[in-house]
């Protein structure tokens, strides 16, 4: 049985940058290789929805060891993706100076379902729904999409913390 799709897909435009990489870096210290976003295309701070776009170049760094002849995109870089852009949009509801000289952390992953691949150059598009956001921790549904959005990627439960 396909995923329930967890937001409107028709409220997203995945060419529209919302916010660019400029302004996620102003809450991720992610840099060079572990930068898994591109640009967030989307973020509704009353519906607590987000929408991350990952561009994957043609050669990622990854690419020449992760089945070589044949680059799948690493699931775990697909959740890397997907903690990133909840770890932005958590510092969009609990702003910095709520929490001064915190981080927020990957916590954990639940049912995690990979039901497709991400093949170099492509598009992988990250939905969340934030199902809590506190002081103390943050919880999203998450999901991943092929690029024209017609194919869920994969589905995980996404935890962080402030540390």
């Amino acid at each position: 049985m396909p995923p329930r799709v967890l937001i409107d897909l028709s409220r997203i435009d995945p060419d529209h940058v919302a916010h660019s990489i400029e302004e996620i870096r102003q809450f991720n210290p992610h840099r060079h290789e572990w930068e898994q976003l591109s640009h967030i295309a989307m973020a509704d701070l009353e519906s607590r929805e987000v929408c991350g776009v990952l561009d994957v170049p043609a050669e990622p760094w990854w690419a020449r060891g992760h089945v070589p002849m044949r680059p799948l995109m690493p699931g775990v870089l697909m959740l890397e993706a997907a903690a990133q852009m909840c770890s932005w949009f958590t510092h969009q509801v609990i702003p910095p100076d709520e929490n001064p000289g915190k981080m927020f952390g990957f916590g954990g992953i639940d049912g995690v379902k990979y039901r497709s691949a991400i093949f170099p150059p492509d598009r992988l598009i990250i939905v969340g729904k934030a199902v809590k956001v506190s002081r103390r921790r943050a919880v999203f549904d998450t999901q991943g999409f092929h690029a024209d959005l017609s194919r869920v990627v994969f589905e995980a439960r996404i935890s962080g913390l402030w540390v």
